[in-house]
């Protein structure tokens, strides 16, 4: 189950139309997984709604702080790179529990803004995300064994895909965390969790969708530049 060389290149806009889909269900579903979810135990609440709506975006921050450590370990132009990259295999920080922890934040992100989505928008967004994200993984596990050979196969064999161990499966290699890089490159997740925290305190509906638009900006400047250092001469 390999994804395609378009769909790895063009993966933030296979997402986004994930996004766009799992909130247009609204107009077919029109009841919140998150109200659904409180329904499930009791009355809605305002106490209840806060909960609920506050645990979307923990899940939102725990998103960000993944992607975040594991950009860390990585150049941010390797991070956001349309072209699938298969120069190196890094296996230090979150690495060492598992070998996919920007796509295990992509799925984090996907369940907690589906609480925040109709039921159906849950389902097109959490299930599409996990189908997506393992047709990526799958090419770029595949490319990363015939490139790097038995040096990959080992990491391979040691470290979970996507689920996370609780203690590092591999030795630490000692590479240093370039936190600066690595928060600038994730700053749209971040924005996501400042969007959801604000809509979990306040119940506003419409911060989130300022948020999403205001993050897409700042994310397309922010490649913008990102290629600009790819381009860059050296020297």
């Amino acid at each position: 189950m390999r994804a395609t060389g378009f769909e790895f290149r063009h993966r933030f806009w296979f997402i986004f139309l994930l996004f766009w889909a799992a909130f247009a269900a609204y107009g077919i579903d029109h009841r919140s997984a998150g109200v659904a979810l409180v329904l499930l135990f009791g009355p809605v609440t305002g106490a209840a709604l806060h909960g609920i709506f506050g645990l979307a975006a923990v899940l939102i921050g725990i998103a960000a702080l993944v992607r975040t450590w594991a950009a860390a370990y990585l150049q941010s132009e390797r991070v956001h790179d349309a072209n699938l990259r298969t120069e190196g295999v890094v296996a230090d920080g979150p690495y060492r529990h598992l070998r996919n922890p920007l796509y295990f934040g992509n799925l984090l992100l996907a369940v907690g803004m589906g609480l925040m989505a109709s039921r159906l928008g849950f389902l097109i967004l959490v299930a599409g995300h996990l189908i997506f994200l393992l047709r990526l993984i799958g090419r770029e596990e595949s490319e990363l064994l015939a490139t790097q050979g038995e040096r990959y196969r080992a990491y391979f064999d040691a470290v979970p895909r996507l689920v996370p161990s609780l203690r590092p499966r591999v030795p630490a290699s000692g590479l240093q965390p370039r936190w600066p890089q690595a928060f600038f490159g994730e700053i749209f997740f971040w924005l996501l969790f400042a969007g959801a925290a604000y809509f979990a305190a306040t119940l506003n509906g419409r911060s989130i969708p300022v948020v999403a638009v205001v993050g897409m900006g700042i994310y397309f400047v922010m490649l913008a530049v990102l290629k600009r250092r790819r381009t860059a001469p050296v020297g």
